[in-house]
């Protein structure tokens, strides 16, 4: 007798447990139960096979597109994602794969610029170029960040830019350089204690600290901005940041109340002293400190207070120029160009205050020192006294549907050496913005601003007069894009 069919419940075949792997025959009979078994296993394969493939081709589709939105949406000032990973969060689960945990982000600004009155030496900005003759429009920053935690005591940060320009070129724009590389070395899960090791931005000054993507006006005061360049330099640098203040850094930026991120509230290290993406000219080292405090009252508002201090030897660049206007053309003493590689007196200290806006906000920064400067009679650099910084008042109007407005004003003055152009030009910078920072969402911000400028242009001539003094006010406009 043929054998009984199997037994169907609920419109599935259930087979006997003799039957649960059955060892078929590889050439069943013609017509026989295994052989029909056998061709049923064989086409449920393949109709799995043909879903599966087509569970997939919709997927790949929906998830190109969900992630494509998903990740737009998600797009935000690049600082904010930064110090979310620098911050230890209990219990939080980490991918496998190296791969998962890096990020990739970054942000880009358009400028514009307008002189409306100029008087006395040529229109200048020292953080923007295109303040000048024949210039208007400008990539200020073109920036691309991959930073993550590669395991759990290495976290690396690489970020490079692609609108600098080659050095001593007045045409050649738009080039890459690396303007961080460096990697954290934590100690302890919680993240308290680290050393990075790389280039990365040198401990001393709140403002310079700060990323750019996230600062209301344009530029950094000259006034702090003028002690290192770039704010980065190569070394190494131990950062002790316990897990309150962990957290109330990473409040600030994620409430958008314009932080500078997790730079610890203790820094020590020791960095070539050049500064930037540039050669080390001497054997002397600049070491570094900084002690930077931040504190929530009872009433919510969040403030932060600090102190910071540097110490080394700076070489001086030189470049061919007419003291006081009168020939012939030389170089002054105590640089490089002259010989004095050695290199000159350069010493800071500096206190800050921030009282983070809610919705008002202040900002101040005062330092004080003795660096390289060119003499009167501009022969020689020598070491001379420097004092100055700024004071800031800002306000966070926050719209319903308009976006976040910052409005300030700053006031900034600075009296000593330039040590970053050559001759270490000694110079005066008196100057007032007014402006406003709208944030129009996550991706897309505007600011414009009004500058009163009364400055030392820092640009060394062989020919007639160098660094006179540039008295005029500008119109300044920026949009910046975050993705």
């Amino acid at each position: 007798m043929p054998p009984e069919p199997p037994a169907v419940t609920e419109g599935k075949v259930r087979l006997d447990e003799s039957e649960t792997n059955p060892s078929l025959p590889a050439n069943p009979a013609p017509g026989s139960y295994d052989e029909l078994l056998k061709r049923l296993e064989k086409n449920e394969q393949e109709i799995a096979r043909l879903n599966s493939e087509l569970s997939s081709n919709v997927d790949n589709d929906r998830s190109f597109r969900d992630v494509f939105e998903e990740r737009w949406s998600k797009v935000q000032d690049p600082s904010i994602t930064t110090v979310d990973e620098q911050t230890y969060t209990p219990g939080g689960s980490k991918p496998k794969q190296w791969y998962d945990r890096l990020s990739i982000r970054g942000y880009a600004q358009f400028r514009y610029n307008f002189v409306v009155d100029e008087d006395g030496a040529p229109a200048q900005l020292i953080g923007d170029r295109s303040v000048s003759d024949d210039q208007s429009f400008l990539i200020r920053r073109a920036r691309l960040i991959i930073s993550g935690d590669v395991s759990e005591n290495l976290y690396v940060y690489l970020q490079t830019d692609f609108a600098s320009t080659v050095p001593d070129s007045d045409d050649s724009t738009y080039y890459a350089q690396i303007r961080d590389w460096y990697g954290d070395l934590y100690f302890d899960e919680d993240k308290v204690h680290r050393v990075r090791i790389g280039q990365s931005k040198v401990p001393y000054g709140w403002e310079d600290l700060q990323s750019s993507s996230n600062r209301a006006p344009l530029d950094r005061s000259d006034s702090i901005n003028s002690a290192t360049r770039n704010e980065r330099d190569l070394g190494v640098v131990y950062y002790w940041t316990p897990e309150g203040a962990q957290d109330l850094f990473k409040e600030v930026l994620d409430r958008g109340l314009k932080g500078s991120g997790n730079y610890g509230v203790f820094g020590i290290g020791a960095f070539n002293g050049q500064g930037g993406s540039t050669l080390e000219e001497n054997d002397n080292l600049h070491l570094y400190t900084r002690l930077s405090v931040p504190h929530k009252l009872d009433n919510g508002q969040i403030l932060e207070m600090g102190v910071q201090a540097y110490t080394g030897k700076y070489v001086v660049g030189s470049a061919p120029i007419r003291p006081l206007g009168v020939p012939p053309a030389m170089i002054p003493a105590g640089t490089i160009g002259a010989g004095d590689d050695g290199g000159i007196v350069d010493q800071r200290l500096a206190g800050t205050f921030v009282w983070y806006p809610q919705p008002w906000g202040l900002q101040a920064e005062w330092n004080i020192g003795n660096g390289p400067g060119l003499n009167d009679e501009q022969t020689a650099v020598v070491k001379r006294s420097l004092t100055g910084g700024y004071v800031m008042a800002l306000y966070r109007l926050e719209t319903e549907s308009h976006g976040t407005i910052f409005p300030f004003g700053r006031y900034t003055y600075y009296q000593g050496g330039l040590k970053n152009f050559a001759n270490a030009p000694y110079g005066t910078i008196n100057e007032w913005e007014l402006g406003f920072e709208w944030q129009i969402n996550p991706q897309m911000e505007f600011s414009t601003q009004y500058t009163i400028a009364d400055r030392t242009n820092v640009s060394a001539r062989s020919s007639g007069t160098s660094y006179g003094q540039f008295r005029g006010d500008i119109i300044r406009c920026q949009f910046q894009i975050n993705y």
